[in-house]
């Protein structure tokens, strides 16, 4: 079986398996942002093809993005993006499987904004890595929207800048995540 493969049946059964009493939230149509800034020009994309889930009871927390379905504002840079950063045919999906590490301090059962620290595995382009982030969670009747911001090294994912375009690319890219996660029904 493949990698990625094993990786949506471990999401899958992760999420199925929430218990019939958990609280289990998801969405099918968040948004990952990502950001490049560098000196010869800035880079932005948007995905808004992002799996996530939640477990309140457990804090467990899932993510799968669609590596093609990142949208540029110029279709060279996608193609380059797909083709020669991510190998999106190699690896079409990046992944985050952990938990909420702080939910005994937050209760997302009721109206209010919390702050949130989210502790476990994520998988870009078949690397795994521990990540901790922080985020916010907003809950208001009965939705939750997680928001989060963040940095990741190019690098870190074995994903390589070539020197002809080092001045286009920054070796540091900003990720931003909203999700506005419903109630699943059991």
């Amino acid at each position: 079986m493949k990698r990625k493969e094993i990786l949506l049946i471990a999401m899958l059964v992760l999420i199925s398996s929430f218990g019939v009493q958990a609280q289990k939230y998801a969405t099918k149509t968040g948004v990952i942002r990502f950001y490049s800034e560098a000196p010869a020009e800035n880079i932005e994309a948007f995905n808004r093809q992002v799996n996530s889930a939640i477990d309140l009871n457990s804090g467990d927390f899932v993510f799968r993005v669609l590596m093609k379905g990142f949208q540029f504002e110029k279709a060279l840079m996608q193609e380059h993006f797909n083709e020669n950063y991510v190998e999106s045919h190699k690896f079409p999906n990046a992944t985050f499987v952990g938990k909420v590490s702080n939910l005994s301090d937050i209760d997302l059962s009721k109206n209010g904004t919390f702050e949130a620290e989210v502790s476990g595995n994520m998988t870009i382009k078949g690397v795994t890595k521990e990540v901790t982030e922080k985020g916010v969670f907003e809950v208001k009747d009965g939705l939750i929207n997680g928001k989060s911001t963040f940095y990741i090294q190019l690098a870190d994912y074995d994903i390589k800048i070539p020197r002809t375009v080092v001045k286009n690319i920054s070796e540091t890219i900003e990720i931003n995540v909203d999700v506005s996660l419903s109630l699943l029904n059991n």
